[in-house]
C-alpha cells in the first residue's frame, strides 16, 4: 500500500515544503527567462555584426533568426526544467509566458502597440517550445540522477 508522507506533516511544515518548492520553481523560470535573453542579445549582437560588415540583407536572414529564435526558447525552457527538476512542462510554458509578458510590455509601453495575429501566433509557439525544452530538461536532468 502507498503511503504519502506529506499527507501527515503539520500544516506549518506543509506550508513551508510549499513555499520552498515556489521559491525553487521562481528561481528556474528566472534562470530560463535569463538565459534567453541572454542568448538573444548574443544572437542579436552577430547578426548585426553580419549585417553590417557584409553583404547579406535583413530579408535573407528571416528564416535563419525564427530558427534561432525557437532554438533559444528550447534551451530556455531546457535550462528552467533543469533547474526545477520536476513540472517540467509547468516550468517551461511559465518561462515562455513570462518572455512573452516582458517582450508584449515592452512592445506596448515602448512602441505603443500589441502584437498583431501573426506575433500572437509566433508567441504562442514559443511558448509551446519552450514546454516541450523544459520537459525534456526534466527528464535529462532526472535520468543523470537516476542512473
Amino acid at each position: 500500500m502507498y503511503k504519502d508522507e506529506n499527507l501527515f506533516l503539520p500544516v506549518s511544515q506543509g506550508r513551508e515544503r510549499v513555499a520552498i518548492e515556489s521559491k525553487k520553481m521562481g528561481t528556474a523560470i528566472l534562470y530560463g527567462v535569463s538565459s534567453i535573453f541572454i542568448l538573444f542579445i548574443i544572437s542579436s549582437f552577430v547578426f548585426a555584426t553580419l549585417l553590417r560588415f557584409t553583404s547579406i540583407t535583413e530579408s535573407s536572414l528571416t528564416y535563419i533568426i525564427m530558427a534561432g529564435s525557437f532554438i533559444t526558447m528550447f534551451i530556455g525552457g531546457f535550462i528552467s526544467g533543469g533547474k526545477g527538476k520536476k513540472q517540467g512542462w509547468v516550468l517551461g510554458g511559465s518561462t515562455g509566458l513570462v518572455y512573452m509578458v516582458i517582450v508584449m510590455s515592452y512592445q506596448y509601453l515602448g512602441n505603443d502597440s500589441l502584437f498583431s495575429l501573426r506575433e500572437w501566433i509566433y508567441q504562442g509557439c514559443f511558448v509551446v517550445t519552450a514546454m516541450m525544452g523544459g520537459v525534456l530538461g526534466v527528464n535529462l536532468s532526472s535520468g543523470s540522477r537516476n542512473a
